[in-house]
């Protein structure tokens, strides 16, 4: 493996910070975690979550709620409310093939769908509100592991908005009111290579200080735009020629000062990018990764990380926050590296799970559950060791109190000391499969499984038997 390293620095019978409006006044301590993997996608939370768990014993667990249909749209949190997305198939329940495979063809689930946006009460596990988006035979056939609601929602102090692809992207207020829906035809989603190859939408948008960001890498035409958060009218687009399909969540990054812009950082095959959010300029890209870019991006240490995978190329890149202009990705020996990369690697970098750092660490984890530490200022890997002996892992890492938590389709959670040394603290089973992202808020853990949502609090609470909704 080559471094290249620049030392410089629940109802019926699937990374940003969001920012209140200022109409809005909000406590500064209500619960909050916004959208995929939380506050600017970095999936750190400030308080301390629980260690030890059993889903099927309900050890650790203080409730768990039955979600119907599949959806691996992760749960977001805005105070004492949960929000989360579902897919259910009018012919029953929906087949889901987890593992370590590498077939490409759609999952023959092309029947009449339901799509539904849930409140959930996070302390009891409760129902509070159930909308239905949309009802029709999906516009995009779906990848046998995946889900025809893999899109995470977004949530600020007045709204949630749902993204479902070519079904159209939804607003509501907190109590469910529909406020606008907005469509942008139908978005085929699937293999670069050929059309029929369909896997469903999967990028999440983003809600910041009043406006949407939407990412849709397409088999067409890709492009990034931004809407009023307010009537979902479009204050602008443009388009990422020749872009391949893509299933990464864009983040924010804010401005440092009054020099800085904040910034959209987008992943791609050919435009890993920053934008300005106000006007949409580029200002910078990279190109040449992983072809079938998954993972979002973060911003960290003064850094912006990025890995994606599938093809020659497996990359870890580090890119420097004043960066600007088109970069290269160079084999050693092919020229100079270019001068807004801090650091990179082009082999060993994750094709789904959006990597971590806490600390002075970057943490990634790949799809056979090989993980990764890195020191984040330079590249230098500190060790690398396999979670599980044969489970696949689509879930991103999330991490609390210097504690990391990578959680397999199997539902297995991998509890890691945060460090340049490996130390598994505990290893959790929560008796279904998992392939959404956790969330965390106010020291639970909220866990979205193939049938239920789980609110996870640990063994030292007092939780000795969950509530079960069904």
């Amino acid at each position: 493996m080559q471094r290249i390293s620049l030392a410089l620095g629940r109802i019926l019978g699937f990374s940003c910070w969001l920012s209140a409006s200022a109409a809005v006044a909000e406590p500064a301590d209500v619960a909050k975690w916004p959208s995929f993997r939380g506050e600017y996608a970095i999936g750190v939370a400030t308080q301390p979550a629980a260690v030890e768990w059993d889903g099927d014993s309900g050890r650790g667990v203080a409730w768990k709620t039955r979600i119907p249909g599949l959806g691996h749209s992760s749960p977001v949190v805005w105070g004492e409310r949960v929000f989360l997305t579902t897919a259910v198939s009018a012919a029953g329940e929906a087949e889901l093939k987890t593992g370590l495979y590498g077939s490409g063809w759609p999952a023959d689930d092309g029947g009449e769908q339901s799509w539904w946006v849930i409140a959930v009460d996070r302390r009891s596990g409760d129902i509070l509100w159930q909308q239905r988006a949309h009802r029709g035979k999906p516009a995009v056939q779906r990848h046998p592991k995946a889900s025809h609601a893999n899109s995470t929602p977004t949530v600020d102090a007045e709204r949630v908005v749902a993204f479902f692809g070519s079904e159209g992207l939804f607003c509501y207020d907190h109590d469910g009111e529909l406020l606008w829906h907005k469509s942008f035809g139908v978005l085929p989603s699937g293999s670069y290579r050929t059309a029929e190859a369909q896997w469903g939408f999967g990028s999440s948008p983003v809600l910041y200080e009043g406006r949407v960001v939407i990412q849709a890498d397409t088999q067409e035409k890709s492009f990034l735009a931004v809407l009023d958060a307010a009537t979902g009218e479009q204050i602008w687009r443009i388009e990422r020629e020749g872009e391949h399909p893509t299933w990464s969540t864009p983040t924010i990054q804010p401005a440092r000062g009054t020099d800085d812009k904040t910034k959209i950082l987008a992943n791609g095959f050919r435009h890993m990018a920053a934008y300005e959010l106000a006007s949409g300029e580029e200002l910078w890209r990279l190109s040449g990764g992983g072809d079938v870019p998954v993972p979002t991006p973060i911003a960290a240490r003064e850094l912006v990380f990025l890995t994606n995978a599938h093809g020659p190329r497996s990359p870890i890149i580090a890119v420097r926050q004043g960066a600007r202009g088109v970069m290269e990705l160079r084999e050693p020996g092919e020229g100079e590296v270019s001068r807004g990369l801090a650091w990179f690697e082009l082999r060993g970098g994750a094709y789904m799970q959006t990597p971590i750092v806490v600390g002075e660490e970057l943490y990634v984890c790949r799809d056979n559950g090989v993980m990764s530490c890195y020191d984040a200022d330079n590249g230098t890997r500190h060790y690398q060791e396999r979670l599980s002996g044969g489970d696949g892992f689509t879930s991103s890492p999330v991490a609390a109190d210097g504690k990391l938590y990578f959680t397999s389709e199997t539902g297995t959670t991998h509890v890691v000391g945060a460090g340049t040394t490996f130390q598994r603290l505990a290893v959790n089973e929560l008796g279904e499969e998992v392939l959404a992202t956790p969330a965390l808020a106010d020291g639970m853990i909220l866990i979205r499984g193939r049938n239920h949502l789980f609110g996870i609090v640990g063994t030292k609470a007092e939780a000795p038997s969950p509530s079960t909704s069904d």
